[in-house]
């Protein structure tokens, strides 16, 4: 495996700008994530890696060697994309080893990088099927082990389980999860998906209109978001703002909405009094107690199964809360609840996170 290095790369198309000078740098073994809505410039990103796109300006390093000008099939890396890219004339096992046979590798090496990777995904009888005969779940595993017996320096996975359905998107990331325990090989994954992203990766890279917002692990970007994109980008249901104005008074400080409502907030040193501010809190983190601070009022009630979503007005500011509390299928016309302090977020005028 390898480690790969990302330095102030840039790409435009024309007088189009898209990714706006990206540093990263990942680990020998390591799974990362670049997740962000479309267009934020995540598969644009792991294209420049493969070499299927130019790059306009940085460079891109693999095992500590520029691979800029190198093509896509010196680089040492195997691609997943969305689509699974099977040739449908050709079985299983013959699709695994195509890029072998191109390769000249021995028959004998042949049979035992397809035997072990079809043992890994489970594939040992399907091997003589052809993709037509395949579910989409099959047929990614397929994908996956054409990638896996060419034992490359790095895996890149663009997207690879959105044309799957739920049921079967949650099984293929559990095996992902597990290949990749198995291979400690290193992994680049690209996702829109918040819910992929927090369960596959070591490190999440979340990515919006072609600039890295923050890097850290899944509680990193959870407990601790840079800013109010990574703040309501990650966690579902997305975390509730409240906008205002940050009011200092003695030892105490206060947010004041436009409609002059004041919540309390904790005291930021980082923050002047009188500036405009953003307070956040998740769903989940919202305390239902029938002698909380606050009075909300009960809009719309969402059962899930696991849980409920309650979304409440407090004066007229609408919030959501989730809660595993079934007496709150029905709570009545309004509920009480508190905020608790230390699961406050506080972003100050220009969106970043103050401590």
């Amino acid at each position: 495996m390898a480690s790969i290095d990302i330095q102030d790369i840039r790409k435009s198309f024309g007088a189009f700008s898209v990714l706006h000078g990206v540093d990263l740098t990942i680990r020998d073994g390591e799974f990362i994530v670049l997740v962000g809505p479309s267009g934020c410039g995540k598969s644009t990103l792991l294209r420049m890696i493969a070499g299927l796109e130019d790059v306009t300006s940085g460079d891109i390093r693999i095992d500590g060697k520029r691979v800029n000008d190198l093509a896509p099939k010196d680089r040492d890396i195997a691609m997943v994309f969305q689509s699974y890219a099977l040739y449908p004339h050709m079985s299983v096992a013959d699709n695994m080893s195509y890029s072998l046979k191109l390769r000249r590798t021995a028959k004998e090496k042949i049979a035992s990088a397809v035997g072990g990777a079809a043992a890994k995904l489970g594939l040992d009888p399907l091997l003589e099927r052809r993709p037509r005969a395949l579910s989409g779940g099959q047929r990614q595993r397929v994908a996956m082990g054409r990638a896996i017996v060419r034992q490359p320096k790095a895996f890149l996975f663009d997207e690879p389980l959105s044309n799957l359905d739920a049921r079967l998107r949650e099984q293929m990331r559990a095996e992902i999860k597990k290949l990749h325990g198995d291979l400690h090989a290193t992994s680049i994954y690209v996702t829109h998906d918040q819910i992929e992203a927090m369960t596959l990766a070591d490190r999440i890279v979340a990515m919006h209109a072609g600039v890295v917002q923050q890097v850290g692990t899944p509680l990193d970007l959870y407990d601790r978001p840079a800013n109010l994109f990574v703040a309501g980008f990650i966690g579902s249901p997305g975390m509730n703002f409240f906008e205002g104005r940050y009011l200092v008074s003695g030892d105490h400080a206060d947010l004041r909405l436009a409609n002059g409502v004041t919540l309390p907030v904790p005291r930021r040193a980082g923050i002047e009094s009188g500036a405009t501010a953003t307070l956040g809190i998740r769903p989940e983190h919202v305390v239902l107690d029938a002698h909380g601070a606050l009075e909300a009022k009960v809009d719309l009630i969402e059962p899930t199964g696991f849980g409920i979503i309650m979304h409440v007005s407090i004066h007229d500011v609408p919030m959501k809360i989730f809660t595993l509390d079934r007496a709150m299928l029905d709570p009545g016309p309004a509920v009480r609840v508190d905020l608790p302090q230390e699961r406050l977020h506080l972003f100050g005028t220009q969106g970043q996170r103050v401590e």
